[in-house]
């Protein structure tokens, strides 16, 4: 069974950094797209950034040049660092994986592996 378990969610001023980190086990991770997901109070979860096997990455136009994906295949951990943040990205954010063929990483149906979410907040 594979089981994503995230941290490093907090409070945050705007313009602030924050990274959230996600540590997967059950599943060799190296070969898992993983992506990371959120969703703000009274809104649909959205993609925010994907990282492939190859370690290409996809970001949201929302965060692109803000926001970087990476992942340490030695400690099974995604990691998505977030700069020069805005109050607009509070939510909760969530990792997701899947090991199945496929190169698509910002959509929610592609993945099927989910953690259970880090509050992040950033304040005006």
């Amino acid at each position: 069974q594979v089981q994503l378990v995230e941290s490093g969610g907090g409070l945050v001023q705007a313009g602030g950094s924050l990274r959230v980190s996600c540590v997967v086990s059950g599943r060799t991770f190296s070969t898992l797209r993983m992506g990371w997901f959120r969703q703000a109070p009274g809104k649909e979860r959205e993609f925010v950034a994907g990282i492939r096997w190859t370690l290409t990455t996809l970001y949201a136009d929302s965060v692109k040049g803000r926001f970087t994906i990476s992942r340490d295949n030695v400690k099974n951990t995604v990691y998505l660092q977030m700069n020069s943040l805005k109050p607009e990205d509070t939510a909760v954010y969530y990792c997701a994986a899947d090991g199945r063929a496929g190169i698509t990483v910002s959509t929610m149906k592609e993945f099927n592996y989910w953690g259970q979410g880090t509050q992040v907040t950033v304040s005006s």
